[in-house]
């Protein structure tokens, strides 16, 4: 059974950064690829940023690139996102999500693995 948890989130100021992390237990990294999605109120959920190990690709966001970094450290079965230059328009919950297709990253309904989020609050 695949259990995907996230952590890390939290209240920052604009400017400010965080690390999200995503322990991913009964999950074997693969051809697939994992990703982090966030849903703002009134919005859509929306894909932030995806990484395929296969390849060691990353992909991201328009809105997120030059200030969010994912990575993930197989040895600790772990992927993060690193958030510099935090906006009050990044303010959502973060998802963790796994066994994605790399081809449409973007997409959360390729996607087979969720997490239950962490709360990402940013004020101006």
């Amino acid at each position: 059974q695949v259990h995907l948890q996230e952590s890390g989130g939290g209240s920052v100021q604009a400017g400010g950064s965080l690390r999200l992390s995503c322990t991913a237990s009964g999950y074997t990294y693969s051809s697939r690829c994992m990703g982090w999605f966030r849903h703002a109120t009134g919005k859509e959920r929306e894909g932030v940023a995806a990484i395929y190990s296969g390849g060691g690709y990353t992909y991201y966001a328009d809105s997120v690139k030059g200030r969010f970094t994912i990575s993930q450290d197989n040895a600790k079965n772990t992927m993060y996102l690193q958030m510099n230059s935090l906006k009050p328009e990044d303010t959502a919950i973060y998802y963790c999500a796994a066994d994605g297709d790399a081809n449409s990253w973007w997409d959360m309904y390729t996607y087979n693995y969720w997490g239950q989020g962490t709360q990402v609050t940013v004020s101006s």
